[in-house]
């Protein structure tokens, strides 16, 4: 979803706006619970970040959970929604395309490292940088932006009308935990065709795709505060040990230990 037709470029104060002499710049905010920015696009890329609070990014075909100390990469002129989901303090860098890197060419989360982390924060300064200093945290931002881990927060969405429903479904009540049978019935497919969709639009099986839909709800969860034994129970597991068997495949390790370091960084403004 690229086309400048379908929504309006993000207006921004002309401070912030990203320049070939200034081509990082950071923007920092406190965001209420439930603000949305709907559909929009940026004339540059953008890095999304919040030091505590949740926000979701959707762009036509996926949809991204970003938790406190993670930050979204979002290429110039793709469109994009962007929702807060709970109290957030947001860091928004806006990076000019001279600088913007050739490899980071399509929406994905990343890991905030420490040297991350404090390379925005001097960056983000009221007062104004000399211009080399300036070019110079840029230059490391995008340094440790490439070196950034992915993560597997997003969920993939189809074109298919009933693979769309069926994903609709799970993603309303993902502990529903109904058959892929059931599901295909409900939307007047067969198994065999569901499948094979799976496969041909979303590039995966069909329990792969429903355990990024059960970690996209598990994420906000969590980040909220609430026990492990409460969101396993939430997202229909039948036990705190499964549950956290199943995140530590996804992520190499426990939910107590993604979230650790969130404690950290939720001391900033």
């Amino acid at each position: 979803m690229s086309d400048a037709s379908f929504a309006p470029l993000f207006d921004i104060p002309p401070r912030y706006a990203p320049t070939a002499a200034h081509p990082v710049r950071v923007r920092s905010r406190s965001v209420d619970t439930r603000v949305r920015f709907g559909l929009h696009l940026h004339p540059w890329a953008q890095v999304a970040y919040t030091s505590r609070g949740t926000i979701r990014i959707a762009v036509d075909d996926t949809t991204w959970i970003v938790p406190p100390s993670r930050a979204i990469w979002i290429p110039a002129n793709v469109v994009h929604d962007a929702q807060i989901v709970e109290p957030a303090y947001l860091r928004t860098l806006y990076v000019h395309e001279s600088v913007a890197p050739a490899a980071l060419d399509a929406c994905r989360v990343l890991e905030v490292s420490p040297l991350l982390r404090e390379l925005i924060v001097a960056i983000d300064d009221d007062a104004a940088l000399p211009t080399q200093r300036e070019q110079c945290l840029g230059q490391l931002i995008i340094d440790e932006l490439l070196r950034s881990k992915p993560l597997p927060l997003g969920v993939p969405l189809p074109t298919d009308k009933r693979l769309r429903a069926l994903c609709a479904a799970i993603i309303a009540n993902p502990a529903a935990g109904d058959s892929l049978e059931q599901l295909a019935l409900d939307v007047g497919a067969s198994v065999r065709t569901i499948s094979r969709l799976f496969r041909s639009e979303l590039g995966s099986s069909f329990s792969e795709w429903r355990q990024q839909a059960v970690l996209a709800h598990a994420i906000p969860l969590l980040s909220e505060g609430m026990s492990l034994s409460q969101v396993a129970h939430e997202l229909g597991y039948t036990s705190q040990s499964a549950f956290t068997a199943m995140f530590r495949r996804a992520f190499g390790k426990s939910p107590r230990e993604f979230f650790a370091r969130d404690a950290d960084s939720r001391t900033e403004p």
